[in-house]
């Protein structure tokens, strides 16, 4: 059965990157299941003795094992079906062109606005069904007041498209917040995962000290935390390529599916010659 709500939390990672950039994440969940949720990830986090904020900055050898037990129970409630993620960045080298000065002015918001009309299919979550209504969080924003509030003034027009139209989508204003991380373990847990595939894109993994031949404790550690999830994107996802749009055999699968990556190309774009090229 539908939900009549869906909350989404959503949160942005490292905007330009030698490789990749401008990455976006979310994760959609039933109103319904938001408390339970919530509970097994705290749950989660104080058994692992992680008592402060989880964050991808903060993965360390140490605390490495911790971070593994609160992610796998993320991806536990991802396998179950209780949690849907997205990831959306672009490639460095692709140059968008054509812009006119407002477009440039405002891409994070633009790109955002994107983001949640595609990236989880929502225009296919509720054929002939009764209406939808989105609850959105967002990690506090970058940005100006003033732009901050243009964002979240396009984001409630999402509902007068004409894909949220025909899926009777509502994004009511006053359901649209910047929340506090700390207060929000669905979005700490989001901000690990973003970050670790922001981490293996741009080749981080392969950092070495200057003078050393070997990686740091932390290097390694952040790297074995992105093979673990790795692993288990590849569980609900089987062939799952992390630095490509995920492929969906139906459109409603672009819903459907519990994790998807968007690779992001501009419409009219040119290759910068100049820009990094990844080597296997």
């Amino acid at each position: 059965m539908v939900a009549r709500e869906y909350v989404i939390y959503t949160d942005e990672s490292v905007k330009g990157g030698p490789f990749f950039g401008n990455f976006y994440g979310g994760a959609l969940l039933r109103s319904t299941d938001v408390e339970r949720v919530n509970g097994i990830l705290r749950e989660a986090a104080t058994s692992a003795g992680l008592g402060r904020e989880i964050k991808w900055q903060k993965v360390t050898a140490q605390y490495l094992d911790r971070y593994l037990t609160v992610m796998g129970a993320f991806f536990d409630l991802v396998k179950n079906g209780q949690l849907k993620v997205r990831v959306m960045f672009s490639q460095t080298r692709n140059v968008p062109t054509g812009l006119e000065s407002y477009q440039r002015a405002n891409a994070y918001n633009l790109l955002y606005f994107q983001f949640l009309k595609h990236a989880f299919g929502l225009r296919y979550c509720n054929p002939g069904g009764q209406p939808i209504r989105l609850r959105l969080y967002m990690d506090k924003l970058p940005d100006t007041a003033e732009k901050n509030a243009m964002l979240k003034g396009f984001l409630a027009g999402l509902e007068n498209s004409v894909e949220f139209r025909e899926s009777r989508i509502l994004v009511p204003r006053d359901q649209i917040a910047e929340v506090d991380s700390k207060k929000h373990i669905v979005l700490q847990c989001l901000d690990v995962a973003l970050g670790a595939m922001q981490f293996r894109l741009n080749d981080f993994h392969k950092a070495k000290p200057e003078g050393s031949r070997r990686r740091a404790k932390r290097t390694v550690a952040k790297h074995t935390l992105y093979q673990f999830i790795s692993q288990r994107i590849r569980e609900v996802q089987p062939g799952f390529n992390i630095g490509v749009s995920t492929a969906a055999p139906t459109q409603a699968d672009r819903f459907k599916q519990p994790y998807r990556h968007w690779l992001f190309v501009p419409s009219s774009s040119r290759i910068d010659a100049n820009a990094k090229v990844k080597r296997k």
